[in-house]
């Protein structure tokens, strides 16, 4: 069962400050960013970009001490030599990206012709199938490591993600990604907002809970608790099982409607991923 949280209660609830429900992109994005300036002053607002890190001192020490020999550093190297190995028709993922690969601004875009939303991981895999080749896990692995390389490489490029006014789709695709980000879900009757917008920065299980402003833009990562590096849409998965709810599948269109609306509200940020997270 789902509950949509109010723009009325989200407003009570976050200093008045509220995503109205007949807003469009651009309004709900300022109003987004407002409310965590508000919440967290002492925050530049180039520091969401660093998640927890950005409103927590007590922990930034030691994740910048852990940044001097990041443990995503493998991956970058892993991910540099898959990037630029031969597919069997000669070809490889320089061909479609470029020869650095660094395109991280250019995602999550709206295809018109598809009608869909298209990531980054989506885009790899897509031009390893192009080429005659199977693509990658989805979640962990491989694709971590080749788009580590490629955001390594994108680093300091602005998130600028648009949703076109002219293709009713791309709003219904975004409408649907801000839908789920407010929408209560599983036993625990959880949504996105609630950790990450109504109570960012309040302790839970002994983690604190990270500002949505910003979310989208240090991927991959490497995650203490996981030993290893994944994507955003295995985070996804893990906050759904999180508040005991049934994931999506990665890169379906739940998920990648929620990326959508998330790095939208997002623009004007910095990508710095990858990233190191607990």
């Amino acid at each position: 069962m789902r509950t949509i949280i109010s723009s009325a209660l989200v407003g009570a609830l976050g200093l008045g400050i509220a995503l109205s429900v007949s807003a469009g992109p651009v309004e709900d994005q300022i109003a987004f960013q407002k409310y965590y300036e508000s919440r967290f002053p002492d925050t530049p607002t180039e520091d969401f970009a660093n998640g927890v890190y950005s409103i927590l001192p007590t922990a930034r020490e030691q994740w910048e001490a852990i940044e001097e020999f990041p443990p995503y550093e493998l991956a970058i190297e892993s991910g540099e030599e898959l990037y630029h190995s031969k597919f069997a028709n000669g070809k490889s993922l320089a061909d479609c990206f470029g020869p650095e690969g660094a395109v991280r601004g250019q995602y999550p875009f709206w295809d018109k012709e598809r009608g869909m939303v298209v990531t980054m991981e989506r885009a790899v895999n897509e031009c390893r199938e192009a080429n005659g080749e199977k693509p990658y896990g989805w979640k962990k692995g491989k694709i971590t490591e080749v788009t580590a390389y490629m955001s390594y490489n994108s680093r300091g490029q602005e998130v600028k993600v648009e949703v076109p006014s002219d293709d009713p789709r791309a709003l219904a695709a975004y409408e649907d990604g801000k839908e789920h980000f407010y929408t209560k879900r599983g036993q625990l009757n959880f949504a996105c907002a609630d950790c990450h917008m109504l109570t960012a920065g309040n302790l839970y299980r002994a983690d604190t809970t990270s500002p949505a402003f910003g979310h989208a833009t240090s991927w991959p990562v490497f995650r203490s608790k996981w030993q290893s590096m994944g994507t955003l849409h295995r985070r996804f998965a893990g906050c759904h099982k999180n508040i005991r709810a049934n994931p999506y599948k990665a890169q379906g269109p739940e998920y990648s409607n929620l990326e959508y609306f998330v790095t939208y509200m997002s623009n004007g940020l910095d990508f710095n991923g990858p990233a190191a997270r607990k």
